[in-house]
């Protein structure tokens, strides 16, 4: 597994709304994606940074994922460029089943 963090850094604050509006509208195509285990919309706690957090099956698909297009187009979404860093899980706790 893999995990990517990306980071939009504003020096203006984020607006949880408009995150939580992004949130909505944007998890449609990411429900049922092949490879894909998780994804999170967040907010930092000083509104500063709006972060997503994948979790990726293998680094492969992760990687085919955020193509240049794809960053250009969550630029123009978040106004902000992305700052994307790849983790290697080497542990992992799912909860969710219980």
């Amino acid at each position: 597994m893999i995990g990517v963090l990306v980071t939009f850094t504003q020096p203006d604050k984020f607006d949880r709304s408009t995150i939580a509006k992004i949130a909505g509208e944007l998890r449609g195509p990411f429900e049922g994606m092949a490879g894909l285990r998780f994804k999170s919309f967040m907010l930092g706690e000083d509104g500063v940074q709006a972060r997503n957090f994948y979790v990726w099956d293998d680094e492969v698909k992760a990687r085919a994922f955020f193509t240049e297009e794809l960053v250009a187009k969550v630029a123009g979404i978040y106004g902000v460029p992305p700052k994307i860093e790849y983790l290697d899980i080497v542990g992992f706790v799912d909860n969710s089943g219980t």
